[in-house]
């Protein structure tokens, strides 16, 4: 494996901190809802960022998998979008620092990758990193989000009660960040957001609170979330109004709300882990119409974002 700091460079003036949350916002792997997607884009609204180091994308990205975005005008390329993994600054809602890692996922050097983020998480005295993203799960949009918790220690995510005994699922380079941090001691903790499968596909403004909330629940951080609330409450009215005016997405709707309250009820008595996996997989076989129900309020949420609907 090749010296980890030949991935990613300093900027001038690296900033001393005291024990700083890091938080991974990484693009391509699952984000059902763009749940992580909204909430970094969220904090980047929010907050002032300065990158305090970036890694070498040549060496981590698969150009020809996924293909940055260039420009065409008439007879010449004028613009190129440079992809990007950084590190990044910025300060909380009453002045506190903290750490973001965000940008694209890197396809190769995985193990290359996590020893470069351990070197930045001692090289900056990070105390915690959280990480997070939106999964799909076959549960309706009339329910709290709920989440998936894990981490590099079970007292981390005492108060969360699991959703799964056991699963075997493609990684992630976060994933193995996670597992190699706690390898070597570092705290982690990693949050998976449950998002409507039929609104996996679209933007789903809730997921993203819920990220943040989360978040904010474990680490101190004060994170607002008084736009993405603005966005949601849209986003519900336009759901609301598409199922309104099906009786048969109206069925499925109610069908996914007894089979999640049946799996709530039976958890809370001791015995919902066996009962997990058709929510974690989305088996819907019981519902035979959800599949148009997440085809046609996909369609219409993208309508929504094109400014094309009705």
């Amino acid at each position: 494996m090749r010296d980890p700091a030949d991935l990613y460079e300093l900027r001038p003036d690296p900033p001393e901190l005291a024990e700083p949350v890091l938080l991974i916002g990484l693009d391509g792997f699952v984000d059902a809802g763009a749940a992580g997607r909204q909430a970094v884009g969220d904090l980047f609204e929010s907050f002032e960022a300065r990158e305090v180091a970036a890694f070498d994308i040549d060496a981590l990205l698969d150009y020809r998998s996924r293909r940055p975005v260039m420009t065409f005008v008439e007879n010449a390329w004028t613009d190129y979008t440079d992809p990007k993994l950084a590190l990044y600054l910025l300060h909380d809602a009453e002045g506190t620092p903290f750490l973001l890692l965000n940008g694209l996922e890197p396809d190769r050097e995985w193990e290359a990758f996590a020893a470069a983020v351990r070197q930045l998480i001692d090289r900056f005295s990070v105390g915690l990193t959280v990480g997070f993203h939106g999964v799909p799960m076959a549960v309706p949009h009339t329910r709290p989000v709920t989440v998936t918790a894990h981490a590099t220690r079970p007292d981390l995510v005492a108060a969360h009660t699991p959703w799964i005994d056991r699963v075997q699922v493609p990684g992630s380079a976060a994933s193995l960040l996670e597992y190699r941090l706690g390898q070597a001691g570092h705290d982690f903790i990693g949050y998976a957001v449950h998002v409507p499968s039929y609104l996996a596909q679209s933007e789903y403004p809730r997921a993203a609170i819920a990220v943040l909330e989360y978040v904010s629940g474990a680490t101190g951080l004060a994170l607002p979330t008084d736009r993405l609330a603005e966005e949601a409450e849209g986003t519900d009215t336009e759901i609301e109004q598409q199922v309104a005016a099906s009786e048969e997405v109206q069925r499925v709707v109610h069908n996914l709300e007894q089979q999640y309250d049946d799996f709530i009820s039976s958890r809370e008595a001791g015995d919902g882990l066996a009962d997990t996996e058709s929510l974690l997989t989305g088996d819907e076989s019981a519902l035979p119409t959800a599949d148009e129900l997440g085809a046609e309020l996909e369609r219409y949420l993208a309508e929504r974002d094109r400014g094309t609907e009705g």
